[in-house]
């Protein structure tokens, strides 16, 4: 591999970096006094709490509001928060026209630009939750369709023995991107949330705001990456592979040469263009593509192997932990700083580093190998957490004990299920189907996402940790899954994928 070819793969891996800071945005938002009380899911009426989060009428000792919580918090909460993954539902419908009639790249550069737009609308929103639904289902219309082609585009310019490695530069820069959100607005958090004005004061008007800069501060930020990505697509050369089905193959070549850092007549070069143009006149000699043929038979068992791969991904639980991690602490028994601040840092960090392993593992043991250990892993570590969280009573070594469960259920998923989906049904697909069947991995993960976001507050609010031993009965269906259904495919080139599959269902 070469610079030339990092440097595109890292760069597209950029959509990433938008899905991840959303994410991370949007567990800290959603803890935010001002955000609360601006949308109405708690109100205010001055009393303060102490360090530890308990009440006090000393104003001395008041470190927070007490805010207390409206009966429809819940639902406000899953509507906000599953906008978003409603947007990108539909993004990645979207993504199956838009990437094939103008390209990887340059739907990738229109997506971050739609990104943007979202992020402005969201930080200038209204006071009514429409407003704010609204600018996050645009802002996941950008995300669900780079979600389906950053991945592809990947995996059409990297070489095949490395694609895989390069791919899962998405889930990192994934991960990277909730690093950022948590760390920028826990800082945010801290100076406006921490002995606010007016503690201990009465207020005649319980819903009246406060101060909003710092929630509009963070989903105003978003507009940074956005921007940058739209940018940087300027410069990205366009896929090969979708230069020779349009007929351009000598712009093809000459990408390929870039690619490969050497000259058009390269041997490489031309065996790489030969492979291209065959596989793009095998396509054309049957005929235009349909959604149906995925289910055709040569074709059937990785759909559904992808649409069940990005279904279990998400049945893991790991975006109740990633949307509502700050809740989570604080039922636990932490201090308001702990649960906002540090814990989500601490547990971010471990996200962003255990991709790491995962980029190595992915090709050295394979992506089957890497399902089945993770959905092991994610199993006990689920049961653990809820087992130490119903003795939190007892001290807090319980309660760090549970926090170091959910540590280690992140890092299981990090290095296991949180890339290989994404890799998985980048690169199992033939040309002509390749992004309607992104398009379906990717549909899987933002539908279950969206359920998972709207029932998550309801779940935690009835079964409080018990909601941790419904993701390890998922876990276990995963592992059986993995086991026995999942096709390993690593090391097998894209243009022959079709043998190793073919009539297996």
């Amino acid at each position: 591999m070469n610079s030339f070819q990092f440097l595109v793969a890292l760069t597209a891996s950029f959509g990433g970096l938008l899905f991840g800071y959303e994410v991370g945005v949007m567990n800290v938002v959603l803890v935010m006094d001002a955000f609360r009380i601006f949308f109405k899911f708690h109100h205010w009426n001055g009393d303060g709490l102490d360090e530890k989060g308990q009440p006090t009428k000393d104003v001395a000792n008041m470190m927070y509001r007490d805010l207390k919580e409206a009966d429809n918090k819940a639902t406000l909460e899953g509507l906000i928060t599953s906008s978003f993954v409603l947007g990108a539902l539909c993004g990645a419908l979207m993504a199956t026209y838009l990437g094939e009639k103008y390209g990887r790249q340059r739907t990738i550069m229109i997506g971050a630009c739609i990104f943007t737009c979202g992020a402005v609308i969201q930080g200038l929103s209204a006071r009514s939750w429409v407003m704010i639904a609204v600018g996050r289902l645009i802002t996941g219309l950008s995300i669900g369709c780079n979600g389906v082609l950053c991945p592809t585009y990947i995996s059409e310019v990297a070489p095949a023995k490395i694609r895989g490695t390069l791919s899962s530069c998405y889930q990192l820069m994934t991960t990277f991107g909730i690093i950022v959100a948590a760390v920028i607005n826990s800082i945010v958090w801290y100076y406006t949330n921490v002995k606010p004005e007016g503690l201990g004061k009465a207020r005649s008007n319980i819903w009246e705001e406060v101060s909003n800069f710092e929630w509009r501060f963070a989903l105003l930020f978003q507009v940074v990456p956005g921007l940058g990505l739209a940018l940087l697509m300027c410069f990205l050369p366009k896929s090969p592979r979708w230069l020779c089905s349009k007929d351009r193959d000598e712009e093809a070549v000459e990408v390929l040469a870039k690619l490969n850092a050497t000259s058009t007549s390269d041997e490489l070069v031309q065996s790489e263009l030969k492979a291209i143009q065959e596989d793009v006149a095998a396509t054309r000699a049957a005929g235009s593509s349909s959604f149906g043929e995925l289910f055709s038979p040569v074709i059937r068992r990785r759909t559904f192997i992808t649409f069940l791969m990005q279904l279990f991904q998400q049945w893991t639980g790991i975006n109740v932990i990633m949307y509502y991690q700050s809740q989570i602490y604080n039922e636990i028994g932490f201090t308001k700083f702990m649960s906002t601040v540090v814990l989500p840092i601490i547990n971010n960090f471990v996200n962003f580093i255990s991709t790491f392993p995962g980029m190595w593992g992915i090709e050295r043991l394979g992506r089957k190998t890497l399902l089945v250990i993770g959905s092991l892993m994610m199993m006990v570590f689920h049961i653990s957490t809820w087992a130490f969280s119903t003795q939190t009573s007892k001290g807090k070594t319980w309660e760090y004990l549970a926090v170091a469960s959910i540590f280690l259920m992140v890092f299981s998923f990090a290095w296991t299920w949180g890339p290989v989906p994404w890799v998985y049904q980048a690169e199992v697909f033939p040309l002509r189907v390749r992004v309607k069947g992104s398009a379906v991995g990717t549909v899987s993960n933002f539908l279950n996402n969206w359920i998972i976001a709207f029932v998550g507050p309801a779940l935690m609010k009835a079964w409080s940790t018990k909601t941790f031993l419904l993701f390890a009965a998922a876990c276990l269906l995963a592992w059986v899954y993995s086991q026995f259904y999942v096709i390993e495919c690593k090391g097998v080139s894209i243009d022959e994928m079709d043998a190793k599959m073919a009539g297996k269902a």
